[in-house]
C-alpha cells in the first residue's frame, strides 16, 4: 500500500474495570493495524478475541466499564481518542459508520423503520421532512427491501433479521461514510440471506468507494471479500498479511491452527486432528504471548514478554518469538 492509511490503530490497550476493587483486566493489548483508502480489511479471530471491542473503541461507543488506557486511533489527521464528544458525533455517521451484529438491538424499537432512515437522512442533509421520508423509501428500495413503502411503516420487531440488517445498511447509506465497519453483519441469518447481505455490502462499497473493515470469524468470507487481514487472539494481533499470502503460508502458530480447522475443497476432506487446539482458559495476565498456553512451539520467551512486531516481508507482519528466532 503506497497511500497513507485512512484508519490507523496503534498500540491500542483497553481495560475493563474490576468489580469490588479487583485489578482491571486488559482486554485489548497493543492492538495495531491500518485500513487504507478503498481497501477491504478483515479482522478475524474466534469469539471473545476482542474484535467487537476494537470496533467499539474506534467508534467511541464503549460500555461504561471499559477504558482505553493506551494507544492512538487516527482517522486521517484526527486522533479519535482526543476528540470531544461533540466532535466525535460529527465523525460518527458522516465519516465512519458501523453495521452491528444484532440489527434489531441497534434499531429503536419504538420508531417505525422508515422514520429511522428518514431521521438519518435529515441529520446529514438539509431536506424537508417529506423529502427525507421520500429519500428513506428510495434507500429501502436500494437495499433490496420489497414493497418498501409498506415495510417502512413496520417496527423493528416486525421485520426478519435479514430485513432489519438491510434497514441498518439503508441508514448507513444515508450518511455515505468514508469508512464502514461491519461487525459480524450476518450473525443469526440463514446461509442464503448471509450471501445476499454480503453481496449488498460489496455493491454498496463499490458504489460509494468506502473502505471496509470486516469483522468476522468466517474465513471463507474473508477469502472472498478481503484484500488484507489481521488475525486476533485474546486481544492481541498475531499476524497481518494479504489474504492470499495468509492462506498460502500462515506464519503465526495461531493462524496456522485457525486455518487448519477449516475444511477446504482443495484439501483432503478430513480435518487434521493432530493440530486441534484443546480448550484452555486464556491467561490475560501473562506478560508474553497470550497464545502460549495453547501453542505447541512455546518456549521461555513466550511467557516472559510480548514479542515485537516483525515485518517478514513488505506486506506481511507477525508477532511471534518462534518466527523471530527462525529469521535470525
Amino acid at each position: 500500500m503506497t497511500a497513507e492509511p485512512l484508519l490507523r490503530v496503534f498500540d491500542l490497550t483497553l481495560e475493563f474495570k474490576g468489580e469490588n476493587q479487583q485489578v482491571p483486566r486488559s482486554v485489548l493489548q497493543g492492538v495495531s493495524f491500518d485500513v487504507f483508502p478503498h481497501e477491504v480489511m478483515g479482522l478475524v479471530g474466534e469469539s471473545g478475541s476482542g474484535k467487537t471491542m476494537t470496533a467499539l473503541s474506534i467508534m467511541r461507543l464503549l460500555p461504561p466499564a471499559a477504558e482505553i488506557v493506551g494507544g492512538e486511533i487516527f482517522f486521517g489527521e484526527s486522533n479519535l481518542l482526543k476528540l470531544s464528544a461533540r466532535e466525535m458525533r460529527a465523525i460518527r455517521g458522516d465519516e465512519i459508520a458501523m453495521i452491528f451484529q444484532n440489527p434489531r438491538a441497534a434499531l429503536n424499537p419504538l420508531m417505525r423503520v422508515g422514520d429511522q432512515v428518514a431521521r438519518a437522512v435529515s441529520l446529514h442533509h438539509e431536506m424537508s421532512k417529506s423529502g427525507a421520508y421520500e429519500e428513506a423509501i428510495h434507500l429501502l428500495v436500494r437495499v433490496g427491501i420489497p414493497d418498501a413503502a409498506s415495510r417502512a411503516r413496520a417496527y423493528p420487531h416486525q421485520l426478519s433479521g435479514g430485513m432489519a440488517q438491510r434497514v441498518l445498511i439503508a441508514i448507513m447509506l444515508a450518511c455515505r461514510p468514508t469508512l464502514l465497519i461491519a461487525d459480524e453483519p450476518t450473525t443469526g441469518l440463514d446461509v442464503t440471506i448471509q450471501a445476499q447481505i454480503f453481496e449488498l455490502i460489496k455493491d454498496i462499497r463499490a458504489e460509494t468507494k468506502a473502505s471496509l473493515l470486516l469483522i468476522t470469524h468466517d474465513l471463507g468470507v474473508v477469502s472472498e471479500v478481503c484484500q488484507r487481514v489481521a488475525v486476533m487472539y485474546a486481544g492481541q494481533i498475531m499476524e497481518v498479511a494479504p489474504v492470499h499470502e495468509l492462506f498460502a503460508q500462515p506464519r503465526h502458530p495461531y493462524t496456522e491452527r485457525l486455518l487448519s480447522s477449516v475444511l477446504r475443497v482443495d484439501m483432503p476432506s478430513e480435518l487434521d486432528t493432530s493440530k486441534a487446539m484443546a480448550f484452555t482458559s486464556i491467561d490475560y495476565e501473562n506478560p508474553g504471548c497470550r497464545f502460549a498456553n495453547r501453542c505447541p512451539y512455546a518456549f521461555d520467551p513466550c511467557w516472559d514478554h510480548r514479542p515485537h512486531p516483525l515485518n517478514i516481508s513488505a506486506s506481511q507482519m507477525v508477532v511471534c518469538h518462534k518466527v523471530s528466532q527462525e529469521i535470525q
